[in-house]
This record gives structure tokens, C-alpha cells and sequence, in this order.
């Protein structure tokens, strides 16, 4: 049997305000092409399908046109709901949507239930454990512990319970929302923290042909046969250095494994940039990033005025600024408690001034205006001293 390994659509999503819709299309309408050139059998969505958990009407369609999609090229889907997505919303046309090969899994009650698929070789159960928030689920799996490890190991305890009643030969696949050990994160999944540790160990599925997750963004292997797709975008700067791919998985007869990475379309380009801003404006080794998704951090000892503004007449898309002013060593090292020890107020504010701007003090026309709002702040709470 052919699977299509996906995970972490995060549709709705954004960019630092820039719209993801448009690559977020691109990307669905990739997978399509995928499962009809590669003759895919099953494609699995291993959670996190909407960005949050009232999500976009944009996002809502772009989910119905993928379904629909499948569902006329008669294609089955496997899928669970992840830590951004509302169980309760997502799941509630489950049941429908099952009748159009559709088998969306939300409630860890049903964690056990497989999905039967057939190929010439006979069945897979397919076993859909959505995201499991410890302390919400802990009860209903009756783990011992309200832990990320003790839930979700109930929850495989009874997917293997279910296992063993199946006809020999039955081959496995679990799709799981989770942080297993050894995995590698980026700056863009949210944090899993409550609970305690948030990570599992790869021996939770042991027994298991094929494990697709889902959470962390990256496309990587924690073993052979248990997987994450990661991402089908970058979702922050920190995943500008590698692809973004699907597993094209293939289980034999015997269950015996092989996998592809499929590559997904990179519909923009995302890179840092470090230096000061007239170098930055001038340098003709930038051009090529005029249409890309920048960050870019500024070194100037001053911070520029209308920065951003600027960057943006070459670098439209410039949509994170910070600043790291050089430092010539010359820069006072003391504490703040010792700087302002025995100061005044306007001595504290111009000291201010010229500590964000890199060692440059006000200017005397600046220094006056200093010196009025500090004396107008005096009054202000001289006459609130008084009513």
C-alpha cells in the first residue's frame, strides 16, 4: 500500500502578517497532482490542519477543497486533530465525511477504532490518536499519570489490544500528534509543555508497521518506521535552511518499508540579512532578494530613523526588523542599578537615549526637549501630590 505522509497544514496561517492562502493552495493542489501521478493509495494528515481553533472562512474553504478533491479522485484520507485544532469543531461532520472515504479521528475515545484499508495484499488498520492533552484525557485513557508519556502510552495499549484481534497478517499504521524523543524543533511549533516533559520515547509504538507523526515542523526520522513529514510550508525563519517534503511511504505484503521524500513547492524565498542599513540599500549583491521574506538585522551604532520604511523601497517584503548595535567595547558594562545610582531624572533619561542609540548622546536641540518633559512629568505628579 502507497501512503501520502503529511502533517502540520496550519491552514489560516500567517506570516508575520503576510498572507499564507495563496501558498497554502499551491501546496494542496501539489499533493493532488502527487496522489494522482504516484498512484497514492491512502494520504495521512498526522493534525494540526487549521492554524487555530476557530479558523479562517479562507481556511475553511481551502480544508472543504482539499476533501472534495480526494473524495472525486476516490482516494481515502487518514486524519487527526493536533494541538492547534479544536477537536470538537474539526470532528463534528466525522461521521459524515467517513461515507466519501474521509477518516477523521478527534476523540481520544476512539483512538482504538481503526480505519480498515485494503490492497492486493489484504488489510491495514490505520489507528488515528489525535492530540492528547494530558491533563484532558488522562481520565478517559485511564493512564496512571497525567503526563504526555503516560497518556499516549494507554492510548497505544489499546491500539495494540485492538491489534491482536485482527486477522494475522493485518499490517499497522498509528498517526500521532506528539514530541517524540530525538526530534528536532524549529522556532514555529507552539509549546506542549503542560503536562510536564513534553517529549515521548519511540518505544510507546513499539509493534507498529508505520508511524506518521505530526507537531514538530521539520521533515526527519526519529527510526525507520516512524516518521515525521513536518510542515508543508516554513512558518518561520527559522526553517529558511532546509526543504520542506512529504514521505511517500510504501508497505509491502510483509510490511517491509520503503520511503521517498517528495519535495514541496517553495513559493517564496525566506533569508536573513545582517548589516547596517546604507550598506544594505546599496549593495548590489542583494538584488536577488528584492521579492524574498527578510529578516533583517540592523548594526548601526545609531538605531536609523524610519528603518523599515526604508528597507522596504528595496526589500518590500522586510517583515522582521531587529537591531544589534556593533559594540566597539567602548560601551559601559555596569549594571542598571549602578548607572543610575545618585543621577537625577534627566540625567537617567539622556543616559537612555544615548545607551539605545549606541553611545550617541542627545542632541542639544533633543536635550532640551529632554529636559521639558522631565519637568512637565515633575509638575504632573506634584499636582496629583496635592488634590
Amino acid at each position: 500500500m502507497r501512503l501520502l505522509h503529511t502533517s502540520d497544514w496550519h491552514l489560516g496561517r500567517t506570516f508575520y502578517r503576510e498572507s499564507l492562502i495563496g501558498a497554502q493552495r499551491s501546496f494542496l493542489d501539489h499533493l493532488l497532482t502527487v496522489v494522482r501521478e504516484r498512484e497514492v493509495d491512502a494520504v495521512l494528515v498526522a493534525g494540526d490542519i487549521y492554524d487555530r481553533a476557530i479558523p479562517s472562512l479562507d481556511a475553511v474553504a481551502l480544508y472543504d477543497h482539499a476533501l472534495n478533491s480526494l473524495a472525486d479522485l476516490r482516494v481515502p484520507a487518514v486524519m487527526i486533530s493536533g494541538n492547534h485544532d479544536s477537536p470538537q469543531r474539526l470532528g463534528v461532520t466525522s461521521r459524515l465525511i467517513e461515507r466519501a472515504g474521509i477518516h477523521l479521528r478527534t476523540d481520544p475515545a476512539t483512538c482504538h477504532t481503526p480505519a480498515i484499508l485494503h490492497d492486493a495484499h489484504g488489510p491495514v488498520a490505520f489507528y488515528g490518536l489525535p492530540y492528547l492533552e494530558p491533563l484532558l484525557t488522562r481520565e478517559e485513557l485511564a493512564a496512571d499519570r497525567p503526563t504526555h508519556e503516560a497518556v499516549l502510552g494507554a492510548a497505544m495499549d489499546r491500539v495494540r489490544a485492538d491489534l491482536t484481534t485482527r486477522p494475522a497478517g493485518t499490517r499497522s499504521v498509528v498517526l500521532a500528534h506528539a514530541f517524540v524523543t530525538g526530534g528536532h524543533t524549529s522556532d514555529s511549533e507552539r509549546d506542549i509543555t503542560a503536562g510536564g516533559i513534553p517529549t515521548v520515547t519511540a518505544t510507546v509504538f513499539d509493534g507498529i508497521d508505520y508511524v506518521a507523526l505530526g507537531h514538530l515542523h521539520r521533515p526527519q526520522k526519529v527510526t525507520d518506521r516512524i516518521r515525521y513529514s513536518g510542515s508543508p510550508l516554513a512558518y518561520s525563519f527559522s526553517e529558511a535552511g532546509y526543504a520542506k517534503t512529504t514521505w511517500l511511504v510504501d508497505l509491502d505484503a510483509d510490511a517491509d518499508l520503503t520511503a521517498e521524500a517528495i519535495p514541496c513547492p517553495r513559493p517564496q524565498i525566506l533569508d536573513t540579512l545582517t548589516g547596517r542599513l546604507d550598506a544594505l540599500l546599496k549593495d548590489h549583491r542583494y538584488a536577488h532578494l528584492h521579492d524574498a521574506w527578510l529578516h533583517i538585522t540592523l548594526t548601526d551604532p545609531q538605531r536609523p530613523i524610519n528603518a523599515m520604511d526604508r528597507l522596504r523601497t528595496r526589500f518590500p517584503h522586510t517583515v522582521q526588523l531587529t537591531f544589534a548595535p556593533e559594540n566597539d567595547g567602548s560601551h559601559d558594562t555596569a549594571t542598571y542599578t549602578e548607572r543610575t545610582r545618585h543621577r537625577t531624572a534627566l540625567e537617567i533619561t539622556v543616559g537612555f537615549v544615548g545607551h539605545v542609540r549606541g553611545g550617541h548622546a542627545p542632541t542639544p536641540a533633543e536635550h532640551a526637549l529632554l529636559r521639558q518633559a522631565v519637568e512637565a512629568t515633575r509638575l504632573n505628579d506634584n499636582a496629583k501630590e496635592t488634590r
